[in-house]
């Protein structure tokens, strides 16, 4: 496996995968690896003759300073795991490196960008699409594989591919964005890289969240939208050092309220919850049909 710095050198070495006619894959992340990471990576390692994975903490996707700060940072063990896993190239760029300059690109897909994270963490979904849009025209891949516990990211990041594909961008009309499924600790707990922030305590509530959550799905057979929601946000709320931010049942292709179970053929509950007293912000979500 080889850790690469700069993006003249990352080119160097996906130009020589193609030139050899071989299938890369891209696996993004911010580091503090854990097994849901390493779902992604193993998946790509099965699927392509190459898989580059990118470590980088990126700053324009943070609406909160003191968030971007406490992000967890730990790339000697992350290369640790990627090695173990048969990942390729690790790319762990600096910020100057990625952004010699300020990125100014303006990305804009509503509503899909607009609800939920979009209106609780403005600019959030933009620097996203600012370092996805980046890392994909570095390298080019075939795949790209994303966790579906970040589930809007997800479908922010299609909108964001099928834009460049309108304006005929090679690297978007190849690219097959890969969803993978949200990996739990034995709680129920979604893995995340923010877990390893919780305190002892914390650490013991969050997995009320998804407990929750799957409780909500047996009692939307025989109630409302409305009532689903609501017994969701009341069960956590209830306990204490939880806090529901949110908590939308949502078109999961357009992202968009459902008032009806019948507004569309497949719904997701997409919610986040603040843990303890720092707080911790968690999110999750789940599929009702």
């Amino acid at each position: 496996m080889e850790i690469i710095n700069s993006v003249k050198e990352l080119k160097a070495k996906v130009s020589a995968l193609r030139s050899d006619n071989k299938t890369v894959g891209l696996v993004p992340t911010m580091g503090a690896l854990h097994a849901g990471h390493a779902s992604l990576v193993t998946r790509s390692v099965k699927e392509n003759d190459a898989t580059v994975v990118s470590v980088f903490v990126n700053p324009t996707q943070f609406n909160d300073k003191k968030d971007l700060q406490a992000y967890p940072r730990t790339l000697e063990a992350d290369c640790a795991l990627l090695q173990s896993i048969g990942a390729d190239y690790v790319f762990a760029p600096s910020v100057e490196e990625v952004y010699p300059e300020p990125d100014t690109r303006s990305f804009s897909y509503p509503p899909t960008d607009t609800v939920m994270e979009g209106a609780f963490r403005p600019g959030h979904f933009n620097g996203v699409c600012q370092i996805v849009s980046k890392l994909f025209m570095f390298v080019e891949p075939d795949k790209a594989y994303f966790g579906e516990k970040d589930f809007q990211q997800i479908a922010v990041i299609k909108a964001m591919v099928a834009d460049y594909v309108s304006r005929n961008a090679e690297w978007a009309k190849r690219l097959e964005i890969c969803p993978c499924p949200i990996v739990r600790e034995e709680d129920g707990l979604a893995l995340s890289s923010r877990n390893t922030l919780l305190a002892e305590n914390e650490r013991a509530i969050a997995p009320n969240i998804y407990k929750a959550l799957k409780e909500s799905v047996k009692f939307s057979k025989t109630h409302t939208v409305e009532e689903t929601q609501q017994m969701a946000v009341n069960q956590i709320n209830a306990v204490d050092g939880l806090e529901v931010q949110y908590y939308d049942i949502v078109n999961a292709l357009t992202l968009e309220s459902v008032s009806s179970w019948d507004d569309a053929d497949h719904i997701q509950g997409c919610i986040t919850v603040f843990c303890g007293a720092t707080p911790i912000r968690l999110i999750d979500n789940i599929n009702y049909k």
